[in-house]
């Protein structure tokens, strides 16, 4: 089973927000997952995301791919945690 951590659609329409999942890569999309492993929300300002880094490790270290959009995501929280410490 090949394990991805992507982005799965929520929300209604014209009012949509992300769940980060690891999920099985045969899946569609919103289909089931594996695990919620953070949020995405474009409309709001600021800090629009919340990603659990310990479990995305986790994944990444049992063979995981992950999307080029959560990448910019783990990034962006990188960078974060680093500013604030």
């Amino acid at each position: 089973m090949a394990v991805k951590i992507r982005m799965t659609r929520t929300g209604a329409n014209k009012d949509i927000s992300y769940r980060v999942v690891a999920t099985d890569s045969r899946c569609p999309r919103d289909g089931k997952n594996l695990e919620v492993i953070g949020w995405y929300d474009p409309k709001k300002k600021g800090i629009n995301f919340g990603l659990k880094m310990e479990r995305i490790d986790y994944w990444v270290s049992k063979g995981a791919q992950v999307s080029d959009t959560v990448k910019s995501l783990m990034k962006k929280n990188r960078k974060a945690a680093k500013a604030s410490a």
